[in-house]
């Protein structure tokens, strides 16, 4: 049974004490208050003359001068002036009885008044501004518009990057973990490479992208190389690519907002429909110049076999395994690599071995304990360096930064370096006019192993009675079997490692232009350009000593290749694929704003959008290449390797050339009675060329309806509830909708090259007509409550949503004969509801202390509506939780009925109907796969939530962030892979074989079956599954008992988690102490990563984020950081 009231109660425990110290009166001192009749305004008297000469300085919080402040008479618009380059301004006022207020106003700060008694002829002042931080968390950004968080009708969850931030993480995709209501961030490996899964509010679609949208600063940005939606919605798929935007460097970044439901996401249209994520970065402030700059450090520490979440077998006990095989006659691949007890054993009895050779071999076996994770990872360090500059004046201001990161993997051969460089300019060219331009470019360089080499898992699964290096330090290899044709040949893991590597360079640059004119005080207008370029180059590389050059050569290297075998007689190979991305928005937008009787506020905003993508791809193979000579390519390969030139015959590159263009037009409109309630609808058409020359007829409008009602002053609920500070009401519903790329509505002819057996031109069908598919739509509907207590120490909010999509993509089974397997259809509907709570306690605020503790918990719940076809899904499909099946979450997955080991022999017992084949033989794949198979849980989870505190004494913070994730269940890594076929000698095993049944009574105390060989009692009952005979006609259920057990319900178990994901503590240098060394801010930072993970006692040998569906990936690892912040 899972223990999720531990978490739940866990949270609700931290909660409750904030909630209960924040009744305590507030100890904070009372803040002075700017208004013009509070006493602490100062008031100035001097004496009279016929004009009031007022003489000021205006300064920041850290004592420097502001440029560019607006100082005016209230009321008196032709009094204004502006502070000059050391802050100062003069102003002149009638000399007179009366007083007069002097408001200051600047960009980001707080305005200030101050009462000036104009009976005297001068007055001197010295002013200091504060940051205006309230203004920033009131406004909503969405990317179309700023909305005022009073009048928010939609589901939109906003933090400020100063929130998410942390040490040690470069990639903000990792940071957004446990920060979002809603969004899950699922993360399958660590390494720097990665970039984790999101998903908003569930899966909406069945076979389409699962991704949000990204949009930076109002404009939409692409991945950097289009990955089909299977690929990305694989679970097991590692990104190393990146998304949209895995160039951008969070310290650019200001705030997130992350748009959920209709009515937030309606004015994106059809991209929108798994929510969108709105990102701006910062612009300059006002004033002189301020240059600012961050650096980190980080250490990770590597995998060690003595941790918890390893579970191997060491030399010893790997020995006594393979002697217990050979003792019971287990029969050994034919094809096994010679390394271990066994080629120590075969040695011996081909005589190559005496008897005290053969013992002295496998003592030195058994004491060998080649540690691979010392080997093929490390403790690594990397650095993370950030500069910028802001500054200006009221009318002109810049921002600009460049940054570089350095992140070294704890995989030796994986690294990640990125540059990036970014510039904004907002310019006031008059009271009616503004215009800004924002530059942001990066270069990304990654570096990993190639396909097929995962050091992690072969770490892991590698057996350490194989050595490394030999004894003069040389590679030790070990003959790995390549074909019947070649044989066997050498092979050793850090030869290959260090003969080839995958690397990408990705570079992009967008360039974004914005004039804003302000026609009347209700109405602007503006205009949007942008325009971006990404280039992405993927490289590959096998250098010739490696064992798949030797494979494609046919012998080892440095021997002669054979004329009719080799398919690269000479050096390595190389392949390359470049993709060229150009995208192109305008939009013209007006904005309509307008305030009647001081009640009545009605805004809108109306535009039209064009987007246009450019996609080009070109990849290429080629062979006989020399990395160490130069980058060259043998170019004189004799055609008497007839091998090869068959190859190079076939091998021709492969180009992909698309465009998507988008027209749109969008409209929003709100109405609201003061602070009372809010009324707001969207719309938005999308007409798109997906649909060929019927787009005309299947343009999708895209539209929401919602309203927000603020009880507190409709009910007067503070006039009863003292401590009540506001509690609102919102309501939204609307429908989305969703396309897939490559869908034609015609059948579209790819016109091919000369064919040189009929020696004419050719073409082939490149996509099929699909006239009558159609937009998929999803309505949603969300519901919230949000208010705040005793002057906001509590805050709270909760929300539902409900979100069903139909018409949803699926892939219908046809018939081969026209070349294709599968048609898409509009036959799927699916249901995701689910609701977030959340909660913000200030228990402790005084003048030099500060605690705020707050905690989310969401709760997704999916589910498929309709079943696919019958025969769309194999074994293989149910079994990794693939499949999607009627009435069940996207995710399940499914896995055999365990009933226990045989008393007699010790082999695995299923409940696999093996009492009612004839009626299992009659039925399709999805009836029998449903049937004999049990659904054994999902593997994303459907509880996730945060708690996170942060502690503040004088110049201390410390922050403390806790991440649990509930509802997911995974398998264990596999004890008996390749058991039929033969276990190797080149592979380590799990533990959990020590534990394995050896005679009758075992059963009582493991589960684990006994390891059998052929002459083992009933050893012929489980190697081959009766579905698997050469007569059944029904689907195929299994293969043998051992792979059963493996892929049975007695090796899943919860993947529940509460970890300890963050921990920092900064020290604020006093500013006094920075005075003279012209310093205006120096902090130090110590920050910590995946300290501990609590979970589930069964998890041994894995973490909770690790599966036994595929290769084994590198698991969380725990990172120090040490950070510096400095501004001058």
């Amino acid at each position: 049974m899972r223990n999720n009231n531990v978490f739940l109660h866990l949270l609700s425990f931290c909660i409750s004490l904030g909630c209960t110290t924040s009744v305590f009166a507030d100890t904070t001192p009372k803040e002075a208050n700017n208004q013009v009749e509070h006493q602490s305004i100062p008031q100035v008297y001097q004496e009279r003359g016929q004009e009031t000469q007022v003489k000021g300085k205006v300064i920041d919080e850290n004592g420097l001068p502001l440029i560019g402040v607006h100082v005016q008479t209230l009321g008196d618009i032709r009094s204004g002036v502006i502070t000059d380059a050391d802050g100062k301004f003069s102003l002149s006022l009638p000399a007179d009885k009366t007083k007069r207020v002097v408001e200051l106003s600047f960009i980001g700060m707080a305005t200030e008044r101050v009462i000036v008694d104009c009976s005297k002829k001068e007055v001197d002042l010295l002013i200091t501004l504060k940051e205006d931080e309230a203004k920033l968390s009131e406004v909503v950004v969405t990317g179309y518009q700023q909305i005022d968080r009073r009048h928010l009708t939609s589901a939109v969850s906003s933090v400020s990057m100063e929130d998410i931030q942390v040490p040690g993480l470069t990639n903000l995709t990792q940071m957004l973990e446990g920060k979002i209501p809603d969004m899950v961030v699922a993360t399958n490996s660590s390494e720097v490479n990665a970039t984790p899964r999101l998903r908003v509010r569930g899966s909406s679609t069945i076979i389409g992208n699962r991704e949000p949208l990204w949009v930076v600063d109002g404009i939409i940005v692409n991945d950097p190389v289009n990955l089909s939606p299977d690929v990305l919605n694989d679970p097991d798929y590692v990104n190393r690519i990146g998304n949209a935007i895995s160039g951008l460097n969070p310290q650019d970044i200001e705030r997130l907002d992350v748009l959920k439901d209709a009515a937030a996401t309606a004015l994106y249209g059809t991209r929108a429909a798994n929510g969108v994520i709105v990102v701006t970065t910062k612009k300059g402030r006002a004033g002189k110049p301020e240059v600012s700059y961050s650096g980190t450090m980080t250490f990770r520490r590597r995998p060690y076999y003595t941790d918890d979440k390893i579970d191997l077998m060491n030399s010893k006990e790997r020995i006594q395994f393979s002697e217990k095989l050979v003792n019971m006659h287990y029969i050994y691949p034919n094809n096994m690599p010679l390394v271990g007890y066994e080629n120590a054993l075969h040695n011996l009895y081909s005589g190559a071995y005496s008897e005290s050779q053969f013992q002295e071999e496998v003592s030195k076996l058994q004491t060998m304990n080649t540690d691979w994770f010392d080997i093929l990872t490390r403790n690594s360090f990397s650095t993370d360096h950030n500069v910028n500059i802001s500054g200006g004046s009221e009318n002109i201001r810049y921002y600009a930064s460049v940054g570089y990161t350095d992140e070294n993997d704890v995989i030796r051969w994986s690294d990640n370096k990125r540059y990036t460089a970014n510039g904004k300019l907002d310019m006031i060219l008059s009271p009616k006019l503004q215009l800004s331009f924002h530059l942001n470019g990066y270069l990304n360089e990654k570096q990993y192993a190639q396909d097929g080499l995962n050091p992690i898992d072969y770490a892991y699964n590698t057996s350490r009675a194989i050595p490394a290096y030999t004894s003069n330090g040389d590679y030790a290899y070990y003959k790995k079997y390549g074909n019947v044709d070649i044989g066997y040949l050498n092979f050793n893991i850090l030869n290959e490692l260090n003969n080839s590597y995958q690397k990408q360079n990705v570079s992009s640059f967008t360039a974004t232009a914005n004039l804003r004119y302000r026609a009347t005080d209700w109405l602007s207008l503006n205009g949007i350009i942008s325009a971006s370029t990404s280039n992405a180059d993927l490289i590959g590389h096998w250098g010739e000593k490696t064992f798949y050059a030797g494979y494609l050569r046919g012998c080892e290297y440095g021997l002669e290749p054979s004329l009719d075998m080799s398919s690269m007689p000479y050096g390595g190979e190389l392949s390359k694929q470049t993709t060229r991305n150009k995208s192109y928005t305008a939009r013209l937008q007006a904005n309509f704003s307008k305030t009647f009787d001081d009640m009545h506020h009605v805004s809108a905003v109306i535009g039209s959008e064009a987007n246009s993508n450019r996609y080009e791809a070109f990849k290429t193979i080629q062979r006989g290449y020399f990395e160490d000579r130069g980058k060259a390519f043998i170019a004189d390969i004799s055609p008497e390797y007839t091998a090869y030139a068959k190859w190079a015959l076939s091998n021709v590159p492969t180009i992909t050339d698309s465009q998507l263009n988008l027209l749109s037009a969008y409209m929003t409109a709100s109405y609201s009675y003061g602070d009372y309630f809010t009324l707001n609808a969207n719309m938005r058409y999308d007409g798109s060329n997906k649909f060929g020359s019927r787009s005309n007829e299947k343009i999708l409008p895209v539209w929401s309806v919602s309203g927000m009602v603020d009880l507190n002053q409709v009910l007067g609920l503070n006039k009863t509830i003292e401590a009540l500070d506001g509690l609102s009401f919102k309501a939204s519903y609307g429908e989305q909708g969703n396309m897939l790329d490559g869908q034609a509505s015609e059948l579209v002819i790819r016109k091919g090259a000369m064919n040189s057996y009929y020696n004419e031109l050719y073409s082939t069908v490149k996509t099929l007509a699909n006239p009558d598919l159609k937009w998929e739509k999803t309505q949603s509907m969300n519901l919230a409550l949000e208010g705040s207590l005793w002057n906001n120490r509590l805050q709270f909010g909760l929300e539902y949503y409900y979100k069903k999509t139909n018409d949803a993509f699926m892939d219908k089974p046809i018939s081969d004969i026209n070349g294709y397997t599968s048609y898409v259809v509009n036959s799927g509907t699916v249901v995701n509801k689910g609701y977030n709570i959340n909660l913000t306690a200030i228990p402790v605020r005084k003048k030099d202390m500060y605690w705020s503790i707050s905690g989310s918990l969401s709760k997704i719940m999916n589910e498929m509506r309709t079943n696919p076809g019958a025969e769309v899904y194999d074994l293989h499909s149910f079994l990794n939780g693939t499949a999607v099946v009627k009435g069940h979450p996207l995710g399940t997955f499914w896995s055999y009925d365990f009933k226990g080991l045989n008393p007699e022999n010790g082999g695995p017992l299923f409940n696999d109907w093996s009492d009612r084949k004839d009626e299992v033989e009659q039925m399709d794949k999805l009836t029998a796969y449903t049937s004999v198979l049990v659904p054994t849980g999902q593997r994303d989870p459907n509880i996730t939530g945060s708690i996170h505190n942060t502690f503040s004494y004088k110049s201390w913070k410390l922050n403390v962030g806790l991440y649990y994730s509930l509802g997911a269940d995974t398998r264990l890594f596999r004890v008996f892979k390749n058991f039929i076929g033969g276990y190797s000698s080149e592979i380590n095993m799990n533990k959990a074989l020590l534990q394995a049944w050896s005679k009758p009574g075992d059963e009582e105390h493991t589960n684990i079956p006994a390891v059998m060989g052929i002459q083992s009692a009933g050893y012929g009952d489980y190697q081959l599954h009766w579905s698997s005979a050469y007569n059944w006609k029904g689907a195929t259920l299994a293969t043998n008992a051992w792979d059963m057990y493996d892929y049975s319900n007695i090796r899943v178990v919860s993947a529940d988690y509460l970890k300890i994901s963050s921990l920092s503590l900064t020290y604020e240098v006093p500013i006094q102490w920075l005075k003279n060394y012209h310093v205006k801010r120096l902090a130090l930072t110590l920050g910590a990563t995946n300290l501990y993970t609590f979970c589930h006692k069964d998890l041994k040998g894995q973490t909770p984020t690790q599966s036994g569906f595929s290769e084994v990936q590198l698991s969380d690892t725990p990172t120090y950081t040490f950070g510096l912040a400095v501004n001058f």
